[in-house]
């Protein structure tokens, strides 16, 4: 019996042998098979986190998001509400708070000095005037217990409604501080 050959051309036929030939060989590629995988997955991760983040969320960590998350919820300011040095002017009152409603007659409010604006209110007179202020009407949040005391809201509204023509008093200060000087 002769051995037959492949007819020319045609591929030999594939040996048995393996390229791993000692048993050094098969310690190596057992080690890379683990290896290997595991430092490419070490390094993408390295890859992906290392990034500048630009999403939504990214800052969670920096310096200014953290001190946000970390300050005070609420605050306590203790002041005398009838000290001269907190007693503020009708127009200083309207300056801070009125003014961004009133001097554009915004959200239907009269308008500062427009007299048409404000008769029918003034002939309900002082007294529904400063209930309203403190207390809200219509569009206008309440003013009672805010920044300003009760008696820095009268003296705003008798300022506003004596542009628009009233001819109110100035209300008389608080019995604690009637001593203190205006």
């Amino acid at each position: 019996m002769s051995e037959a050959h492949p007819p020319a051309g045609a591929p030999a036929e594939a040996s048995n042998e393996g390229f791993i030939r000692t048993p050094g060989q098969l310690v190596a590629t057992v080690i890379a098979a683990f290896v290997v995988p595991i430092v490419v997955i070490v390094l993408l991760t390295q890859y992906i986190t290392s990034g500048t983040r630009t999403g939504a969320g990214s800052d969670g960590m920096s310096e200014e998001a953290v001190a946000q998350r970390l300050q005070r919820v609420g605050s306590i300011e203790l002041r005398d509400a009838s000290s001269p040095a907190t007693q503020r002017t009708g127009e200083q009152v309207y300056t801070a708070v009125c003014s961004a409603c009133h001097g554009s007659g915004a959200a239907g409010s009269p308008k500062f000095g427009d007299e048409a604006a404000w008769a029918p209110r003034v002939k309900t007179g002082y007294d529904a005037l400063l209930h309203s202020a403190l207390n809200g009407k219509g569009a206008m949040p309440k003013q009672s217990g805010g920044d300003f005391s009760d008696y820095e809201i009268a003296r705003a509204v008798v300022y506003m409604a004596d542009k628009g023509g009233a001819k109110f008093e100035e209300p008389k200060p608080p019995a604690d501080a009637a001593s203190a000087p205006q």
